[in-house]
């Protein structure tokens, strides 16, 4: 990816919607990156981002964004003094049947790489994706109240009703080897047309990151290691890390050690920056300037590794007045980040200027 030539941390924003009124309030922000939260054509809006399903790139099974449409998409992104840097994520409609074996899997291999072809042509250079059935397993349980009553998204074991039940719609519990197997076919396929079409591919960490399988379901990408096996089981200078600080945290993993151990091997693409309070078996989300890991010694590490990519805010708690989209608090969290990057570059700068000098 040879992400490593300076030292650019800048700060991003994942949105469905493109609204001119959107697109304006993001540029306010003073950001850089928009990765599009397309508004899939199968499955409801998640909790963690807005509604807004209007000034959108649909994308689902079936209906795969032209070239056009996706050029006319940047096009209208950079006319506000933004950049469409990627699609924040594949709907788990477009890779569950590769991710179980089941028949549909070669159709939907066909329309993935349909896919990144486009974004190679029109100029858009990352595609997010997971190996996760959100769909199908609970990714969070009851919200929780945070600093000032904020109401913040939590995952707590407990509150399962029976965990060793199998998920809805599977027949039987899938093993960890198939799982495996499944994903190593899907990279074969994938990765040697994103290379083509100069289109990054990053992996998101399954959330929450707790146990081997839940509902029958094999969740991979749940620690360090795993991560890992992904990047060596084909390896591809166009397959990364969408690295989520917040996934790792609740993990219980030394968050700078994380970004060290991938940062220096120039894997992580772009960066979830969100934090949580405790760790699996039951955490809550909370803002990023509280939490379990230092934000400005994550940042100052990802300054120490090269890293020169887009850090965005994922989830974040809901604010009074906030809408959908969470707005005052997606800012809110912005303008934290963006000066503790800057605090961080200052910081080095003076570090470099005191060193020439003596």
């Amino acid at each position: 990816m040879n992400r490593n030539s300076n030292t650019a941390v800048s700060v991003g924003v994942r949105t469905r919607s493109l609204s001119q009124s959107r697109l304006r309030y993001i540029s306010q922000l003073g950001v850089a990156d928009i990765f599009v939260d397309h508004a899939d054509t199968a499955e409801e809006p998640d909790e963690f981002n807005d509604r807004d399903g209007t000034d959108t790139i649909a994308v689902g099974p079936n209906q795969i964004p032209s070239v056009s449409e996706l050029t006319a998409a940047r096009e209208r992104i950079e006319d506000a003094g933004l950049s469409f840097t990627g699609i924040q994520s594949l709907p788990y409609s477009m890779y569950g049947d590769i991710m179980f074996g089941r028949d549909g899997t070669d159709e939907a291999l066909d329309q993935i790489t349909t896919l990144i072809r486009n974004l190679g042509e029109a100029d858009i250079p990352v595609l997010g994706y997971q190996w996760n059935p959100r769909s199908v397993v609970p990714m969070r349980t009851s919200p929780v109240e945070t600093r000032g009553g904020a109401e913040a998204t939590a995952f707590d074991y407990d509150e399962l009703d029976d965990p060793d039940e199998l998920a809805p719609g599977l027949d039987r519990a899938y093993t960890e080897d198939e799982f495996w197997e499944n994903y190593q076919y899907f990279l074969e396929t994938v990765l040697p047309v994103a290379e083509e079409a100069g289109v990054d591919l990053a992996l998101h960490p399954v959330d929450p990151p707790v146990l081997e399988s839940l509902g029958g379901i094999p969740r991979l990408f749940r620690n360090v290691e795993n991560f890992e096996k992904a990047m060596d089981l084909v390896p591809s200078d166009n397959h990364g890390l969408k690295l989520c600080l917040g996934c790792f945290s609740q993990m219980g993993e030394d968050v700078t050690e994380v970004i060290r151990r991938f940062g220096e091997r120039d894997q992580i693409v772009f960066i979830h920056f969100r934090d949580v309070v405790g760790t699996v078996p039951k955490f809550h989300e909370t803002f990023v300037d509280t939490g379990n890991f230092d934000t400005a010694e994550a940042v100052r590490t990802l300054h120490d590794v090269g890293f020169d990519g887009p850090v965005i805010p994922d989830h974040v708690p809901k604010m009074e007045g906030d809408d959908d989209w969470r707005h005052r608090a997606r800012g809110f969290t912005i303008g934290y980040l963006r000066g503790v990057i800057e605090t961080v570059r200052s910081e080095s700068s003076r570090t470099t200027q005191v060193a020439e000098t003596e």
